[in-house]
């Protein structure tokens, strides 16, 4: 075997592909470590597929207890000899049942629809996006069709492959993420009356499904995301070869197509939901003194909607991005290294089994919150999901041990840009990973603290509401300004540990750390807008005040629980943002030196980026402001033109609400979208290299603070209002309850921070995550025609 890999190269790397490094070269090789090594990339190949498979058999089975909540439909409606001889009692609550059918349905057809208009207008964008990303991927080398060989023998596949793939990985990106928040939208709208039915016996029943409905979304996301890159992966490989570097590269493509779709799904279904809901209760509770989610309100159906479609098919497209361009992170910056150097299949897999890894975890966590230990009673709602993200990640302490032991060459290096033989050892990775996981679980209970109703925080701005709206919102804002503090701090415990242990690899490994628990995430960040969905069918389908008290316990506790989804989105996006950043350095083949903030140029872009987060928020607020204006005048015309509507004898035109809402949302949503998508490609050709890794370091400070500072004064403000609306304490029973000054108080800053938390604040992260990922995927050809931006070439500066 000795004198074959002597004399055979190809041998060689074969070898190396089963993870037999160069030091053992010229040492016997044993048939022993040969199937050793072999067996480990098998485990690789199999670990993640298997993963996947159960992910989404999981998510089936979920779905299928869910299923057995029986809903009634319209067809089963009894005849009028069997409403006779049913007791009163029955036959209301049949009734009932009939009307939960109805909403249900009236909901589903309208995000249906809302989605399919919306995917119709993202599929022209990708049209055109695509022919831009083929264009500057392929043209550096005049759309050469040729393999080239450096001067190492390596051999490098043609550049108008790297733009095809590219354009590729792209597109099945997109459609992923696509068919990720459609995903979630359906089993929202599958699962919404059933869980207002399953009210009915208990706040266990209803939890339940709730949560499992939330998990469907969550095991669907992240295996579907995982395999689906993993299959694209294996069959690039085939026609790479040997050129890694080609490959990963191309690969890359994979997260931009995931986040641009999540751009446009957040800001678009942002703007939807918060138009409605703006609109519904500004008319209907604070006009009208009518309850929230009452069927007389004509803004009603588009506001449960707005949750499925902004919350649910927004967030699951989001949160798939920040999967995406994690990995994609991971991949490039392993592929620059000895790992990628060395061909080490299994260490360039590593990425994909943490998030393979992470789903197995998350199944066994999932039963905890279902079966073993369910909420009881309304107490028990928020500790219950609370310990469901601190049992994942204690959980996946150990396990992430075991795989980075398994799973990673004991040494490798070439990770630091400035000094590549510095060696990294396999268990530093596991320090990053866990300063990525535990510094999420903490940024999870910071969040939870500043935004539930059972802490001082959200009390203290319940409590300003007793001297109007003002001083409502100046609490607000200071609360989510403070709750910046630790989140700041934590990110930046955990950005210095693993750059220190591992360069830019390590940041992304804590990236993918923070979201090494999504599926459980995803599924306590979807229960919210279930609940939420619950709640409104159960008040328009009149099925009781004590009805309505268990679900809008489960749709507080859902507050804080997309409050804590949107800071995990937030933290890791600052992470993988960072490490999108070092990767394109090194496309962009600059150094640390030029890139240093005594740079002109670079200071320069760090300024205008900076300032775009406030420009993309000030955007999107006004988009959602306009859209508001609109429904509000419409709400009103109702209300003042259709005898009998107050009285609740006549029923209002939901269907001219939807449509408000949907023309407002895609029209709205393509300016901000602009925004993002050109200024990269803007910067990097007129200004060059330098100037664009200033922007993208500028957008990434302010607009990791803003998003956390706009996430968390929006759900302050839900909550202070559900906290007085409940009254179940003391000091909340002082307020005054429903209808109350105070309560028209809370409701106006509740209105103020829709947008903040469900618009313009989870876009942020989207924003600075989409910026880098672009400007690394173009990086090559700004790196070989507009290095030094064409404005400074013309003036020669």
């Amino acid at each position: 075997i000795r004198s074959i890999v002597h004399s055979d190269p190809h041998v060689l790397r074969v070898l190396r592909s089963l993870r037999v490094h160069t030091k053992r070269i010229g040492q016997e090789w044993s048939v022993g470590e040969m199937v050793a090594a072999a067996g480990i990339e098998s485990f690789a190949n199999v670990l993640i597929p298997i993963a996947a498979v159960l992910g989404v058999a999981f998510s089936l089975f979920l779905w299928w207890r869910v299923s057995h909540v029986r809903v009634m439909s319209v067809k089963s409606r009894g005849t009028g000899l069997d409403q006779g001889l049913l007791g009163s009692a029955q036959a209301e609550e049949e009734e009932a049942e009939i009307k939960v059918a109805e909403i249900q349905a009236a909901i589903g057809e309208g995000a249906n629809s809302f989605l399919f208009t919306e995917y119709r207008s993202i599929a022209v964008f990708m049209a055109c996006f695509s022919l831009i990303v083929f264009f500057l991927l392929g043209s550096p080398g005049g759309f050469s069709t040729a393999w080239t060989t450096d001067k190492k023998g390596n051999k490098h596949a043609p550049i108008l492959a790297n733009g095809i793939f590219s354009l590729v990985s792209f597109i099945i990106g997109a459609c992923t993420s696509i068919l990720c928040g459609f995903l979630g939208m359906m089993i929202a709208t599958y699962a919404n009356g059933r869980v207002a039915l399953e009210a009915k016996k208990g706040v266990c029943p209803a939890f339940a499904t709730a949560f499992r409905s939330g998990a469907v979304m969550g095991f669907l996301l992240t295996s579907f995301g995982l395999i689906n890159l993993f299959v694209l992966l294996l069959l690039m490989r085939l026609y790479f070869g040997s050129d890694w570097d080609g490959l990963f590269e191309a690969v890359t493509g994979y997260g931009l197509g995931g986040s641009s779709i999540a751009l446009f799904g957040r800001v678009g279904g942002g703007i939807y939901t918060k138009a409605a809901d703006v609109g519904a209760d500004l008319v209907g509770k604070v006009e009208k003194d009518i309850p929230e989610d009452d069927p007389r309100n004509p803004a009603v159906i588009a506001d449960n909607v707005g949750d499925n479609v902004g919350d649910i098919a927004g967030m699951g497209a989001d949160l798939f991005g920040s999967f995406a361009e994690s990995t994609c992170a991971a991949l490039v910056t392993a592929s620059l290294s000895s790992i990628g150097r060395d061909h080490d299949w299994t260490g360039m897999m590593f990425p994909l089994m943490l998030s393979a890894v992470g789903i197995l975890v998350c199944l066994v966590t999932t039963f905890v919150a279902t079966d073993i230990n369910p909420a009881k009673k309304l107490s028990d709602i928020e500790h219950s999901l609370k310990m469901q993200l601190i049992i994942s990640t204690v959980i996946m302490t150990p396990a992430v041990f075991i795989l980075c032991m398994v799973g990673l060459p004991k040494e490798f290096d070439h990770i630091f840009i400035g000094d590549p033989t510095k060696v990294v050892k396999n268990y530093y990775v596991f320090f990053c990973v866990m300063s990525g996981l535990w510094a999420g679980l903490l940024i999870g209970l910071t969040t939870e603290y500043y935004t539930s109703n059972r802490f001082k925080p959200v009390q203290d701005v319940a409590d300003s509401c007793r001297t109007g709206a003002a001083t409502n919102i100046i609490f607000g804002l200071a609360l989510g300004y403070k709750s910046c503090i630790i989140p700041a701090f934590a990110m930046a415990f955990a950005i210095f540990v693993s750059f220190t242990l591992s360069g830019m690899f390590g940041i992304a490994c804590a990236a993918l750390g923070m979201l090494g628990t999504l599926a459980t995430g995803l599924a306590i960040d979807a229960y919210g807008p279930i609940s939420d969905n619950a709640g409104g069918i159960a008040e328009m389908s009149e099925m009781g005040e004590h009805i309505r008290e268990r679900t809008d316990a489960l749709d507080a506790a859902g507050n804080t629980t997309a409050a804590i989804g949107k800071g995990f989105a937030i933290g890791s996006a600052a992470l993988v943002s960072l490490a999108l950043f070092g990767a394109y350095v090194t496309r962009a083949e600059l150094t640390l030196a030029s890139t240093s903030l005594l740079d002109a140029k670079v200071f320069l872009g760090l300024l205008i980026g900076a300032m775009l987060p406030y420009w993309f928020s000030a955007m999107t607020m006004k988009s959602v402001g306009k859209a508001a204006l609109a429904m509000v005048e419409e709400v009103r015309f109702q209300f003042n033109t259709i005898d009998g509507l107050m009285e609740g004898t006549t029923k209002p035109d939901y269907s001219r609400c939807v449509e408000i809402s949907t023309k407002a949302s895609l029209k709205e949503m393509i300016p901000p979208g602009a925004l993002v998508m050109g200024t990269p490609v803007i910067t990097g050709i007129f200004f060059g290299t330098h100037t664009l890794a200033g922007l993208l370091l500028g957008a990434l400070t302010s607009g990791v603070q803003m998003a956390i500072s706009a996430a968390n004064t929006g759900g302050a403000w839900d909550n202070a209002k559900k906290y007085i609306e409940a009254g179940s304490s003391e000091h909340a029973a002082m307020m005054g309850g429903k209808g109350s000054e105070a309560h028209k108080a809370a409701v106006i800053g509740d209105t103020v921070g829709d947008p903040l938390k469900d618009t313009s604040g989870p876009s942020l992260n989207i924003l600075v995550k989409l910026m880098a990922v672009e400007s690394l995927v173009f990086a090559p050809f700004f790196a070989q025609h507009t290095a030094n931006g064409l404005i400074f070439k013309i003036f020669g500066l």
